[in-house]
């Protein structure tokens, strides 16, 4: 080891595999990557994700609530043994939007720093934009720049431009997310017309304030990381089971974009939940998740959007192990 850390006073550079853990509103992601060596991308060992909804009502409340931790920990505990049955060196976890946002944050991160044997870490939306560039565009080709990444969470979604794979250069974290704002709308089950009104309405007052805050006309190509992408891609693909490899990187159309979030908005939660690809405990909050990504991309002007499988989650782990 060289003892050199990261901007968030991670250590940096293992020899041995590393486990990152990513803890956002509504889910729980684990990634074990193994190095292979200088310019040989790293192995992946695991790759995993729970729904676990941390967030449950912290945009009214401000607090995480105990069944919420509850069910969250049992999750971290089970991701924790994972990595180290996996000989991982280290694990890191990475909290995001809930987390920032509770006042009884204490609460949860307490018992995780002994799961996981090490310093919980607090992501502010610049740290989270950054990871989330990092893991997104890291291998595309420089000359499709410059990019717009859209990371598209529970509790509050992400917008960054970066000229070249990777390297973030202007970012602005929103308090917009697939789970915030359907606690802010409630929406009848299906979305009447106001309810999809009012999303639409709370999207473009943070759409505003993206435009202000980011270069997002100088991008060329938009990436879409995260769930609710991922998921809508496999919708809009009619995908009988859900297949990373057929999502990872591949084009969303604005029209199949369009078509899909209308086929999600006229499903009941059952309905939603009975589709092949959607995760367990995604279905009531998809339709908000999908109004975010095509109200950016009818507002930036993409016609088109790369979806990838790879994220902040990517990011954590790519950082550990220096790795760019």
């Amino acid at each position: 080891m060289d003892g050199r850390t990261s901007r968030t006073g991670s250590p940096l550079g293992a020899e041995g595999p590393v486990a990152a853990i990513d803890q956002g509103t509504n889910s729980t992601r684990l990634l074990v990557l193994e190095p292979r060596g200088p310019g040989t991308d790293p192995l992946e060992l695991a790759r995993d994700m729970v729904i676990t909804r941390l967030g449950k009502d912290v945009d009214h409340s401000g607090r995480l609530a105990p069944e919420s931790i509850e069910r969250t920990l049992d999750t971290i505990a089970r991701f924790a043994r994972r990595a180290r049955a996996l000989h991982a060196e280290r694990v890191r976890l990475g909290a995001t939007s809930a987390v920032r946002d509770a006042s009884n944050r204490d609460e949860f991160l307490g018992p995780v720093r002994e799961l996981i044997g090490g310093e919980p870490e607090v992501i502010d939306g610049e740290r989270e934009a950054a990871l989330s560039f990092l893991g997104g565009t890291r291998g595309l080709d420089p000359e499709l720049g410059p990019f717009l990444l859209v990371d598209i969470g529970g509790g509050s979604t992400e917008f960054v431009f970066g000229r070249e794979p990777a390297i973030s250069e202007r970012a602005i974290s929103t308090q917009m997310g697939s789970v915030r704002l359907t606690e802010r709308v409630r929406p009848a089950d299906p979305p009447s017309e106001g309810d999809l009104r009012s999303f639409d309405e709370l999207i473009e007052t943070h759409l505003e304030e993206v435009e202000r805050a980011v270069p997002v006309r100088e991008a060329r190509e938009l990436v879409a990381v995260a769930g609710t992408a991922t998921t809508v891609q496999a919708c809009a693909l009619g995908l009988e089971r859900y297949d990373p490899d057929l999502v990872h990187r591949s084009t969303l159309t604005l029209a199949d974009a369009e078509r899909t979030q209308r086929e999600l908005a006229a499903m009941n939660n059952e309905e939603r939940a009975a589709i092949p690809v959607m995760p367990k405990g995604r279905g009531d909050v998809i339709v908000a998740g999908a109004t975010i990504l095509v109200s950016a991309m009818r507002r930036f002007g993409f016609e088109e959007t790369l979806v990838s499988e790879t994220d902040i989650l990517d990011g954590l782990a790519l950082e550990l192990l220096n790795v760019r």
